[in-house]
């Protein structure tokens, strides 16, 4: 057992030696005269060890250089969570082996090589949910130095937190980890390769054309990711985009508050007509119509309702109080009124006098001497029927006070006092009447005025909510 253990050592020692000779020889590449750049024999010894970490001291980590320009912003999902984006990414990193002489390579500074060939670091965004479909860069460009760039296209589908209370006035806050998938912080680290404002306004330039999302900041943090024993180096960006919310204003407001405006319109229409709780029905028929047709527009998750879908099912429950305001009107004004109700005390003290004297009432001036002259415990002038009519006057007769009359006399007399009595009673309908048209259209302002202030309250509330919003 020594003797096969001293074995082994000798053979790694002799190994390892070996190694880093080869290493030492080929952290310089050859160029041969009379040829632009590397040779091809220098550079297919570094390709036959492309599956090695390019350091010659393996204790030495690669530091990985990162920068990206968000290009677009391709979909939001609320319902799942996921946003799609594409980026320009761009890596720079060192690589040992990859040095030569400008001035022994005919002034060659830069060469491009393909990256299948070559040692690549590793580095993935942690929160990605889905493979890249975008087209890959099949080269890299090597800097005499050692130092190479690596620009690839990436379309990217992450996870991230989506709030869409605010919608369509939402400002979203998704990150983007970056990191190496394998290489714990001693064999890579990483760090920003531009400043954030840079990214920033790199981005901003080509996202200002890109349709619903605009671009707010670009933020970052380097930190250590630590799992168990081992620690990976990662970066982290914050990418702030905002929603340009024109497109639902115009689709979705504007109709929603014209709907709204000619609900409160409808106030004006005879409250007596039936007409009125029919119009109101097709509105909020042509409400819920225009609901279902928008509905593929607004964004739905299960963690929340978005304000918007609140301010429609307020607006539609707004447009119900409506039509059930016009059916207590239509109830008060033809129920009581054609069975020849009196109208009771309390309702004269409190509707036709306090409430008529707040919502600043005109009365007619005939109901008016009829409301003020009339006493509150009276009830209406008794009309004398025609059969008291006839024995008084029979009575009369018989006790000698009036003449005897022909009976033709008598009988018109009798058929006068019938059509007294009806016209009298005609006469104290049509009051009624009136007094409970009154009753009604007293009502009707006094909810109109309800109506509109809670209308003019929400209205204002859901404004100053969405302004906070906007300039937050």
């Amino acid at each position: 057992m020594p003797v096969m253990m001293g074995t082994s050592c000798g053979y790694l020692f002799t190994s390892c030696a070996f190694l880093l000779t080869v290493s030492l020889c080929l952290c310089e590449l050859t160029c041969r005269e009379g040829h632009s750049g590397p040779t091809h024999e220098s550079l297919d010894d570094v390709f036959d060890k492309k599956s090695y970490r390019p350091a010659v001291n393996l204790s030495t980590p690669t530091i990985t250089n990162i920068s990206f320009t968000l290009y677009a912003v391709l979909g939001v999902n609320e319902k799942t969570q996921i946003l799609t984006t594409f980026l320009w990414l761009r890596l720079y990193w060192f690589h040992e082996f990859l040095i030569w002489d400008p001035e022994k390579c005919d002034g060659v500074t830069k060469i491009s090589l393909p990256v299948k060939e070559l040692w690549t670091p590793d580095i993935i965004i942690y929160e990605f949910v889905d493979d890249d479909v975008s087209q890959a860069c099949p080269y890299v460009y090597v800097n005499h130095t050692g130092h190479i760039r690596y620009d690839r296209m990436l379309r990217l589908v992450s996870a991230c937190n989506l709030e869409i209370f605010s919608f369509p006035f939402d400002i979203q806050n998704c990150t983007f980890t970056f990191g190496s998938y394998m290489h714990t912080i001693k064999d890579v680290r990483v760090s920003p390769a531009l400043s954030f404002a840079e990214m920033s306004g790199n981005s901003k330039q080509y996202l200002e054309a890109s349709g619903e999302w605009e671009l707010v900041v670009i933020l970052g943090e380097a930190s250590i990711l630590q799992f168990g024993i081992d620690e990976w180096d990662i970066i982290t960006f914050w990418v702030v985009i905002k929603r340009r919310p024109m497109l639902y204003v115009v689709n979705l407001l504007i109709p929603s508050s014209f709907l709204m405006i000619i609900d409160i319109l409808s106030f004006y229409l005879p409250p007596h007509s039936v007409d009125r709780a029919s119009f109101k029905m097709t509105l909020i028929l042509g409400y819920t119509v225009f609901l279902l047709i928008m509905n593929d527009l607004l964004p739905s998750t299960a963690n929340g309702t978005p304000i918007i879908g609140i301010y429609f099912s307020v607006c539609l429950a707004l447009m119900v109080i409506s039509l059930l305001e016009t059916v207590v009107i239509t109830n008060v004004l033809h129920t009581n009124s054609t069975k020849y109700r009196e109208v009771p005390h309390w309702v004269r003290v409190v509707i036709l006098g306090f409430i008529a004297r707040l919502i600043c009432y005109r009365w007619p001036e005939e109901i008016t001497a009829v409301v003020q002259d009339k006493p509150d415990n009276s009830g209406p002038r008794a009309i004398q029927p025609p059969a008291q009519a006839t024995q008084a006057h029979q009575s009369r007769n018989m006790s000698g006070a009036l003449p005897l009359a022909v009976p033709e006399l008598t009988q018109i007399c009798q058929d006068v006092s019938v059509i007294r009595s009806h016209i009298s009673e005609l006469q104290r309908a049509s009051d009624m009447m009136d007094q409970w048209c009154h009753v009604g259209y007293i009502l009707d302002f006094l909810l109109f005025r309800i109506y509109l202030m809670l209308i003019t309250c929400y209205a204002v509330v859901i404004i100053c909510m969405w302004c906070i919003w906007i300039y937050q």
